[in-house]
Order: C-alpha cells, then sequence, then structure tokens
C-alpha cells in the first residue's frame, strides 16, 4: 500500500500527485480497472494468448535486425 509523509507547507496538489504516482508503480490502478467488470474464464485465457503471440512476435523482430 503506497503512503507518503506530508511535510508542513507543502502544496497539496504536489502531494496528491506523488501519491498517483506510487499508485501507478504498485500496479493498484490497472488491478482496479481489470476488476470492474467481469471477464469469462475463456475471455481472459483468450486474451493472455493473444499478449504472449504479440510478445513472441516483437521478441522476434528485436532478434532478426
Amino acid at each position: 500500500m503506497p503512503g507518503i509523509m506530508i511535510r508542513p507547507n507543502q502544496p497539496l496538489e504536489k502531494v496528491l500527485r506523488i501519491f498517483k504516482k506510487q499508485c501507478e508503480k504498485a500496479g493498484i490502478v490497472g488491478d482496479l480497472r481489470k476488476r470492474t467488470s467481469y471477464e469469462k474464464p475463456s475471455i481472459r485465457k483468450r486474451k493472455k494468448s493473444e499478449a504472449a503471440r504479440k510478445r513472441n512476435q516483437k521478441q522476434q523482430r528485436k532478434f532478426e535486425a
């Protein structure tokens, strides 16, 4: 869980920006987006294999050059 120390006289906008950045790094926002709607296991499996296929194609292009 991200947490920040607030110093006296620190602007609220800066504190919020630091907190949002820590949440992004921790993966909280992405996880929240995934959990907002139910995804059937078959669709989840299809997306996972699609991502793996794209990763492999990208890696092959990288090694060919």
